[in-house]
Formats: structure tokens, sequence, C-alpha cells
């Protein structure tokens, strides 16, 4: 049997109403793939940067400068990237972003100095802006509201893979064609990707591969395609400056602020934490120290598959996703305890409870933004607003923890109250303040 169904341009398609479909699921991987490139490009400088450094002869001062400079424009081009892939669409502006940082991370092949690295490293920050928001875009067009945890927790897995996959990889690429070679060679992966993404990268209706029967359960399950939007009346987006008019999108800012500060502890201070405090040799760490990061990779599907539960069994949209978030940030505060623990299993114990909950938070936070979108044309900028907290937290929460340590006090116990205090407060803003519920069914703050 086959169904008429109209597409953007008003063209009747004939597509089978049988079984229904699976297409949103490799949409989903797509994204996760491009995810995890995006990791092995911007970490790729920091397994290559001890070869760069004897062949450019730059000193370690410059190499951290080096090492912080992608974020940089990494932070600042969050809010215009998410305002550009809604203006422009995921398709479009996520080929863009891919070819644009796939170049500038080629181009590093051919520096000659400090100055030409920083200048490709500021690239790459630009090209991968629009990463997050891009993936938040499509999830929100190609999953139902009872699925949508799930498919982020799947695309945010796919930074953990690349960031774990980077270091044999790009190790492998440097014994075999040089640091110089393993920037290419990581450069073309996200040029293969582009094709890829091209060829089958469409939204629901416009993606001959997906039937009647998969878009109408897409649709009717609260998916936000701009076509279904559309036929019922849909709105006009909401200006970019005005979604600062509400609580909720300070509130995401918060929150998001607050969980940056302890995911990017794992990604700085935590080795030196296992070493320096806790003792362990590097053979230690290296056997040891993934146990988190591993660990935190489950629980961080397992949050989105308990939010998506919860809004299956019929709990309101609101409570499943701020149960996870809730229970998730105050989970994380437990990191404190690794400060006073009395062995270094018990350390790794704590840690790695602390590193979980905050996972489990994931897939619920991430499906925040197409949430609490008054249209599906400003799901991408939220995302972005809501991505420019995480990098705010990445920037403040290292330089208070060293500040912290360099009083010389207690050693990591101020740092780890600190972290922890900061997931409390999380807790707090996901509690309290964030509405679920679209911005323009909530009272602005003011204008």
């Amino acid at each position: 049997m086959h169904e008429p169904v109209p597409t953007a341009s008003g063209v009747e398609e004939k597509r089978s109403a049988g079984k229904r479909s699976q297409i949103r699921w490799l949409m989903v991987v797509l994204v996760a793939l491009a995810t995890a490139i995006a990791y092995i490009d911007r970490a790729n400088l920091s397994v290559a940067s001890d070869s760069m450094q004897q062949e450019l002869q730059f000193s370690d001062e410059l190499k951290g400068i080096m090492l912080s400079s992608f974020f940089w424009t990494y932070a600042i081009f969050q809010l215009p990237g998410g305002w550009l892939v809604d203006r422009y669409g995921p398709r479009v502006l996520y080929a863009i972003a891919v070819v644009w940082w796939s170049i500038g991370t080629a181009a590093t092949a051919l520096t000659r100095g400090f100055a030409g690295v920083i200048g490709c490293r500021l690239a790459l920050g630009v090209g991968e802006a629009p990463v997050q928001s891009a993936n938040a875009r499509v999830v929100s067009e190609w999953f139902p509201r009872k699925e949508r945890a799930f498919a982020s927790s799947i695309f945010d897995t796919g930074s953990e893979f690349g960031s774990a996959l980077s270091v044999p990889l790009v190790t492998l690429l440097i014994a075999l064609v040089g640091w110089r070679g393993s920037f290419v060679v990581t450069g073309a992966l996200g040029l293969v990707w582009v094709a890829v993404w091209l060829l089958v990268y469409r939204s629901p209706r416009k993606q001959r591969w997906a039937n009647r029967a998969e878009i109408d359960y897409i649709e009717q399950g609260g998916g936000r395609t701009e076509e279904k939007e559309l036929e019922e009346g849909g709105k006009e987006p909401m200006k970019w400056r005005d979604l600062f008019r509400y609580s909720t999108t300070w509130a995401l800012v918060a929150g998001y602020t607050c969980r940056g500060v302890i995911i990017y502890f794992f990604i700085t201070w935590y080795p030196d934490f296992l070493v320096d405090q806790q003792g362990f040799s590097l053979l230690e760490l290296g056997l040891f120290g993934a146990i988190p990061g591993l660990a935190a990779m489950v629980a961080n599907w397992l949050g989105g598959l308990f939010s998506d539960w919860l809004v299956r069994r019929g709990t309101p949209l609101a409570m499943a996703r701020k149960i996870p978030l809730v229970i998730g940030m105050l989970g994380a505060s437990t990191i404190a305890l690794a400060s006073i623990a009395p062995n270094p299993v018990w350390a790794l114990v704590f840690l790695t409870v602390s590193y979980c909950s905050a996972a489990v938070s994931t897939g619920a936070l991430l499906s925040l933004p197409a949430d609490v979108a008054p249209t599906p044309r400003n799901v991408a900028s939220l995302t972005g607003v809501q991505n420019f907290g995480s990098q705010l937290g990445g920037i403040i929460g290292p330089i208070v923890i060293g500040f912290l340590l360099g009083t010389g006090q207690f050693a990591y116990v101020w740092p780890l109250v600190f972290a922890g205090a900061m997931c409390v407060l999380g807790a707090f803003f996901y509690a309290f303040v964030v509405q679920v519920k679209p911005l323009d069914e909530q009272r602005p703050m003011f204008g």
C-alpha cells in the first residue's frame, strides 16, 4: 500500500506505509561520527605537540598557549554558530563547518612556526563551534520526545569515542607518516564524512528512505519538523536577542557552566590529582585512569534511556528531564569526597561515581533546547547559547582550581569541594529555574 506524502515543495511522493523504517537512527549515527572526528581533530595537537616542539623549537609556555587557543574561538562562536544552523539548516551548515575545520586541521601540516599553528587552531575552533547546535537540531527534527534524550546521548558519546580513539590513532599516524602527515590524514576524515553527509542527510519529509510510518511516528511524537509546524499554522522564529528575555535561557547557561567545571576537571587536573595526590605511577595512570571515562560512556546512554522511559510511561516532560538532571548533578558532587578518600581505590571510586552521575544528566540536558525552543528554527540557537555555558565552565574551573592549589592549603580538598559545590548549584538551576516548556509560553524576565 502506498500513500502520498507532501514534501516541503508541495510535490506528492509515494512512500511505503508498511513497517516503520528506522532511518532516524542512521542520522544520529552520522552526527555522532562527525562529533568523533571533531574530537580527533582537536586532540591531534595534544598527541603531536612533543614532535612538533622538537622540530619547530617553541617553549613550554608557548605550547600551553597553543593547546588552549582552540577554545578561544570555539567558545566565542558558539552563539553565532547556533544562529547560523537555524538560519541555513543543519545539512548546509554542518557540511560547511566540517569542510572548514578539516582544511584548518590539514593546513597545520604546512606550518613553519608558532603563529601558523595558532592560526590553524583558531580556524578549527570556528569550524567546530556549530557542531553541538547542529546535532541538537538534527535530533529535534528526526526524533519524537520519547526518544530524544537517548538520541542525544548517542551523539554525545561521539565526543568520548573520538577522545579515546585520538591517542592511539594519532600516535600510529605519527609513527607511519610523521606529525605533519597525521594532520593531513585526520583532516581528510572530515572531507570523507561530508561527502556521505550530503548524499544521505535530508529532513524527514525530504528523505526518500524514510517511509510514511516513520515520518508519522516522528511528527506525532513531537518531532520539531518545520513542515509539520507550518501546516499547523507555525510561528515565526523568535528573534535571537529575545531568547535572553527568559530566565530559562539564563538558567541553561548557568547550569551548563556548573556542569562544565566538573567535566573539564577530568580533562585538565584529573591526571595530576591521581599522580600528585594519590601517588599513581604513570603505568597505574594508564591502566586505571580511564575507568571513570569508560564508565561514564555507559552512564551517558543509561541516563538518556531513563529520561525517555519516563516520557513513555506518561511522566510529564518537565519531570522526565529534571529527574535525571537533578539526580545526576547532585550525584556528581561526590567528587568532593575524593579529596578525603582513605586510599587511592576509594578516591577512584568517588571520581567514577561523580563522572558517571554527571554523564547521567547528559541526554536530558542536551534535549532541553528542543523542549523549550518556541519554534524548530530556535533549537540550534538555544543549543549554542547553552553550550557557551559549558565552555565558560571550562575556562573558569581550571583557573579557580589552579588558584586554590596555589594557596597550598589542604592540597586538593578545597578545589574538589569547589567542584562539588558547583554541581549542587547546577542542580538548583535545573530544579527551580529551568521551565521545560516553550519560551513563548513562559513569562519573560523583562521587556
